[in-house]
């Protein structure tokens, strides 16, 4: 293993284990906001059901086994390695990094720092499916899945911030809410439909999809519309990704 390979590959680890530590850190100190006290600060126009969030614990869970299986050169891909590693480490110091800003309250700091890290992690995604890498297999499981289901999530929680911090700075204001709830939920199916076809792993759309639900969950009592608009999405974007896996799955015909 090269030099150049061993350093992308510690940065891996490095972001990984950083995206984990931050929070667990925040959390255990109490140091600034929260991350709920963040969003609740201008929830008024989207919220998501507060169990969404227990994604996370996949989502770590699938970085860590995809941080150390990167090291087993014998069985990884090296040039899957290297089509996602740098927009992982990006995506996964994101995470740590909207910890931080959200406890400082940076309401545009953790709009620029997660819609940074689900461009760089689709684009890696997308990368290394035009490449033919990560197809089958382990390499599938332990790397494209992981990064998948952390890409998926990112696209749907990113609409969310935006919305929180439109709204705590005013610029949604009560009578907008409705509409805007709306535009948020139909940019995020169109963003699972588009990136969900193109980086090509179900998790993505599963990911995108629970948050869906989640939004429908939340809004089902207050803003009826929103809700429908939302679990409909969910279905969609669902049933999309399933259909192209099974698509995929399907053994071609010589």
């Amino acid at each position: 293993m090269d030099s150049a390979h061993l350093g992308r590959r510690l940065a891996v680890a490095f972001a990984v284990a950083f995206a984990i530590l931050v929070p667990t850190i925040q959390a255990l100190t109490g140091w600034g906001q929260s991350a709920a006290e963040f969003s609740a600060d201008g929830n008024g126009t989207l919220r998501a059901a507060g169990y969404a969030f227990s994604i996370w614990s996949v989502i770590y869970l699938g970085l860590i086994i995809y941080a150390a299986y990167q090291f087993q050169a014998q069985r990884a891909e090296p040039q899957l390695l290297a089509a996602v590693g740098w927009p992982s480490v990006i995506a996964s110091l994101g995470c740590g990094l909207w910890i931080i800003a959200s406890a400082a309250d940076l309401d545009w700091a953790s709009v620029v720092i997660i819609l940074t890290s689900a461009t760089a992690m689709i684009l890696g995604l997308i990368r290394a499916r035009r490449r033919g890498l990560g197809q089958t297999g382990w390499p599938r499981r332990l790397v494209i899945w992981p990064l998948g289901l952390l890409a998926g999530w990112l696209t749907a929680a990113s609409a969310l911030n935006i919305l929180t911090v439109l709204t705590a700075e005013g610029i949604i204001t009560p009578a907008m809410a409705e509409g805007a709830a709306l535009a948020g939920v139909a940019a995020v199916v169109l963003a699972g439909l588009w990136a969900g076809a193109a980086v090509g792993v179900v998790t993505y759309g599963v990911a995108v999809s629970w948050g869906l639900l989640a939004v429908a969950v939340a809004e089902s009592a207050s803003k009826t519309p929103v809700a429908a608009a939302a679990l409909a999405g969910a279905v969609a974007v669902l049933a999309f990704a399933i259909v192209l896996a099974l698509r995929r799955a399907r053994p071609r015909q010589t």
